[in-house]
This record gives C-alpha cells, structure tokens and sequence, in this order.
C-alpha cells in the first residue's frame, strides 16, 4: 500500500509540475506589461501604474478563499481546474479591455485573472496532501521549481506576442500577452482536469478513513482562529503575508522605475532574472526548510530581502545594480514562502487544513495586492529609493521575529 501512495504521489507531481509551467508562463508574459497599459490609458506619469499587479493579486486572494472552499468540498481537481478556466475568462478580458482603453473592463479582466494566480499557489499545498511530514518542503518546491521554466520564459515571450497580435490580427501591442496568456491557461486547466486522478486530496482523506461529511466547512473567521491558535501559525501567517508585500512592492515599480530612466529594453531579462531567483532554487530552499528547520528558512529568507531591497534603494538611475536586488528579492520571496507555507501546514490540524491554507494564500495576496496598489503612489511622491526603504524595513522586521521565535524560553520559576 505505501508503495502505491509513493507512486500516485510522484505522479501527482508530475501533473501539477506540468500545469504549473504553461500557468507560470501565462502569468508572467501578461502582468509584465499590465503597468504599461494603464500609463497608456492614464498618461505616462500616473501614479495609478501599481494597480494592475494590485488587482491581479487581489484577485488572487479573493479567490484563493473561493477555490480553497470548493477544494475542501470537492478536491483539488476540481478547484484547479475552476481557477484555470476563470484564468481564461479573465485573460480575454483584459485583452479586450487593454485593446479599446476601456480601464473599468481591464480591472474587471485582471481581477479575474488572478484565480490562475490563486490555483497555482494552491498547487503547491496539492504536492503536500500525500507527502510525508519531513517532505512536505522538498514536495511543495517540486511544483515552485516547476514555475521557473514558465515564468522565465513569460516576459522573453512578451514581445513575440505584442508582433504578433500586430501583425496579425491588427490588435495594440499590450494586447496580445494577455489573450495569448489565455491560450497556456487552456492546458493547464485541461491537464488538472484530465490528468489530476486519483484526486490527492480526497484520497489522503480516504487513507485517514474521513468522509466527505467528516470534513468541517470552517467559516473565514473560524479558519483563521485554526492558523492562529499556536504560535508558529500565526509566525507561519506573518513570514508569507511580509514576504510577499516586500517583493510586490519593489518589483510591481521596478519596470516603471526602468521605463522613466529610459532602460525599458533590459526590463524583460531584470523580471526574467527576478522571476528565477523565486522559482530556480525552490528545490534546495525546500530541502534547507525540512533539514533545518522552517523558521531557521523564514530568517534566512528575511535576510536576503533586506540585502535585496538595500539594493534596490541604491541603485539610484543605474540599472545594473536591479540586476542583484531583483534577483535577490526573488530568492528571499521563495525562502520566505517555502518556510511559511510549510511551518503553517505543520502546525495545523488535518480537518482544517485546507481552510487554513486558503486564508493564509488570502491575507498573502490582499496585503501583496494592498503594497502593489500603493507603491505606486509612493514612488510617484517620494521616488523608487524611498518605496524600497519602506520595503527594507518590512524585511528587517521579519527577521526580527525569526530571531525572536527561535530564542530558547527560559521555563517559568515556580513560586512556593
């Protein structure tokens, strides 16, 4: 028996690996450009850029709570292959939008958009299901490194795109990345659809001898006193939600911050590289997070996005110098996320787990989407360096509770 689980685990990951690389590629090839379309309906030098990433990501969380409620219902299959088709709905979408300059309908697309964001987050608690508890970290960066080949590739692809959406179809050149996007949510959903059986999650259940009635529907107020009832949850909660607001704010400005100094040619390969250090090395920063800890990877993680955003505060109008911070962000993103992500799977109950994971991906997503929407406006008030302080200091402060976390407690005294 543990043999056929080892087997349907090792073929679980292949079919998410697969749906995670055409989903990564769709991912980055469109939101890359998603700032230069609203400068091209607002004007150049509006400070409103930030809110595509924002509306992406905050999408992201709005449905990482909805897919993660139908996955406790019906299995990851199911909830997959849901966010991926809305992934396409909401590609065309903003296609259609970014097309005719209509902003509304482009916000609309790209709110929609980010369920693929939503499900490929999701994929990655999928590879946990039926692994076991000292490789859940190595399992979970299988699927992460998975997205590197996608998302590298993604901004390579963008400009392919905008000639052929050109050239052939007539179409402006911010508009093809996003319908052609849709076109790798296509696979992605068909491969969760056709490929993702048995169905991990419902079989781990099955293996515990839990039915489908068993299994509690926690409300989001009731999942969210599950992630913080200890106090790993709630530093697993806080590691993913500062990770991920320090890498949206810097990165979601850095194409601009290029695009003013006049380096937007070297963008694709600053994003490409950024987008590596996040996915590259998931497999060794999964096997440090089970060999040494979860938190000892939170810190580690903590660290590099302070290198990083020191970085980015000075580079000043030189772009060489994002080459390093990007890259770096990137890195840490994926220390922090691995470790967070892990630890929070660790310190949680079976039942409630997938409630639990759904609004950790949330809280991550909306404070990501919240920094996105903002750096914008700070940038444009205060300048890239100053965003990136901000970011430096969110940074500092995640390794502050790292270290606080993994300072030994003295036992209380009795008092007789």
């Amino acid at each position: 028996m543990a043999q056929d689980i080892t087997q349907v685990q090792r073929r679980t990951i292949r079919v998410l690996v697969l749906g995670q690389l055409a989903a990564a590629a769709a991912l980055s090839s469109a939101v890359t450009v998603g700032a230069f379309v609203v400068q091209r309906i607002l004007g150049q030098t509006t400070p409103w850029a930030g809110i595509a990433t924002a509306t992406v990501t905050t999408g992201t969380a709005f449905m990482s709570q909805m897919l993660a409620r139908l996955m406790n219902r019906g299995g990851r299959r199911r909830g997959l292959q849901t966010g991926y088709a809305m992934a396409i709905v909401g590609g065309v979408t903003a296609g259609i939008g970014a097309q005719t300059k209509l902003l509304p309908l482009f916000i609309v697309g790209l709110f929609v958009y980010g369920s693929g964001q939503a499900s490929n987050l999701l994929s990655r608690y999928a590879a946990t299901d039926l692994a076991d508890v000292d490789q859940r970290g190595r399992a979970m960066s299988k699927i992460l490194f998975a997205s590197t080949f996608g998302a590298v590739l993604g901004p390579v692809l963008v400009q392919p795109a905008q000639w052929a959406g050109e050239e052939l179809f007539g179409w402006h050149k911010y508009t093809g990345p996003w319908i052609f996007s849709a076109g790798f949510f296509v696979f992605s959903m068909v491969n969760a659809a056709v490929r993702l059986k048995p169905d991990p999650l419902l079989l781990a259940r099955e293996l515990r001898g839990e039915t489908a009635g068993q299994v509690p529907q926690l409300k989001i107020r009731e999942a969210y006193s599950a992630a913080f009832a200890t106090t790993n949850g709630r530093i697993a909660v806080f590691a993913m939600v500062v990770s991920q607001m320090t890498m949206v704010a810097v990165m979601t400005m850095t194409p601009v911050h290029l695009k003013l100094h006049g380096h937007e040619t070297v963008n694709a390969y600053i994003i490409s590289l950024h987008i590596a250090g996040m996915y590259a090395f998931s497999p060794w920063v999964g096997r440090y997070s089970d060999t040494h800890g979860r938190q000892a990877s939170i810190k580690l993680g903590g660290i590099l996005l302070v290198l990083a955003t020191a970085f980015s505060a000075l580079s000043g109008d030189h772009y060489l110098l994002l080459f390093p911070a990007l890259w770096l962000l990137g890195v840490g993103w994926s220390f922090g996320l691995i470790g967070g992500s892990s630890l929070l799977v660790d310190s949680v109950r079976d039942e409630s787990r997938v409630a639990v994971q759904g609004v950790a991906d949330m809280s991550m997503s909306f404070f990501g989407g919240m920094a996105g929407f903002s750096s914008g406006f700070i940038r444009k008030a205060v300048g890239y360096h100053v965003l990136s302080t901000f970011a430096l200091v969110l940074a500092m402060v995640m390794v502050a509770v790292a270290l606080w976390a993994a300072t030994p407690r003295k036992p209380a005294r009795l008092v007789t």
